[in-house]
């Protein structure tokens, strides 16, 4: 897929995340927004996935560790066809598949469920060990949250991915710098995060996390990479997309009234 259709197919994963949130009443809109164009690019031109096929061999996975992002995988999900884009509007609605976190028993494309942060990264790494061991070519991702690393069980997984030579495995931070409670370095401090990846064993990539020939180009990277896992480091923005949004640390775990998601839609593109 070309950049700008997936600029054009980004923006579309975004409108599903805001009106989903606001028909909810609650969820996570600041870290879907800042994480669109990352999962964009995985769905539409990294990975090897088919929405008719979800469980076939050979796939590549996605696990979603920063599990309260839930509506950005959603999303992606229904535009990509995996289901239709109105049953994602049921978004944490009662008797609804789409839990507020992703469950893999439910939703057809979700391989992990997840919201304990930390586990989604331990456990990616553990499909990546038994591809290994089964001679499966799929190829696993992982998106972490920046507040995240403040987990010890990331670290743990990291040392054992590394020592495991896991080359089939590609984690991505997605570091707007912002969760729960605030600032990053006000709550504990991640930074700096490409060194103690490095310094862990892994091939690490920084990128800007919204440039779309920076991400397909560190997924490029990740692939030529052998005898190490790689850690893409992107730099993104809370929020982004929604100017009222965007760098908003209040806005991680809030809902848009029908006022505020009406102009998100509006600076979104509105819907095609």
């Amino acid at each position: 897929m070309d950049i700008k259709t997936l600029e054009k197919t980004a923006s579309q994963v975004r409108i599903g995340i805001v009106k989903a949130i606001h028909n909810a009443g609650s969820g996570h809109p600041g870290g879907s927004l800042s994480a669109a164009d990352i999962v964009t690019a995985l769905y539409f031109d990294e990975m090897n996935v088919n929405p008719k096929e979800p469980d076939m061999k050979g796939r590549d996975k996605f696990i979603l560790s920063k599990g309260h992002a839930g509506p950005v995988q959603y999303a992606a999900l229904a535009v990509k066809g995996f289901f239709p884009l109105a049953d994602f509007m049921t978004l944490r609605k009662l008797g609804s598949k789409f839990q507020g976190h992703p469950d893999r028993n439910k939703v057809p494309g979700i391989e992990m469920s997840t919201g304990s942060l930390g586990q989604g990264f331990s456990v990616a790494g553990g499909m990546a060990m038994a591809n290994k061991l089964d001679g499966d070519p799929g190829r696993i991702y992982v998106l972490l949250g920046d507040g995240e690393l403040q987990e010890g069980l990331v670290w743990e997984a990291a040392m054992s991915a590394a020592h495991y030579k896991l080359d089939n495995l590609v984690g991505i931070v997605d570091w707007n710098g912002l969760q729960i409670d605030g600032k990053n370095e006000d709550v504990i401090t991640v930074a700096p995060i490409a060194e103690k990846f490095a310094a862990f064993g892994w091939n690490v990539v920084q990128i800007d996390g919204h440039n779309f020939e920076e991400i397909l180009g560190a997924f490029k990277k990740a692939r030529q990479c052998k005898g190490k896992p790689t850690m893409i480091v992107a730099k993104t923005i809370k929020g982004k997309g929604v100017s009222f949004m965007e760098n908003e640390a209040g806005w991680h775990g809030k809902a848009p009234d029908a006022a505020q998601t009406e102009q998100a839609v509006a600076e979104l593109g509105g819907e095609r």
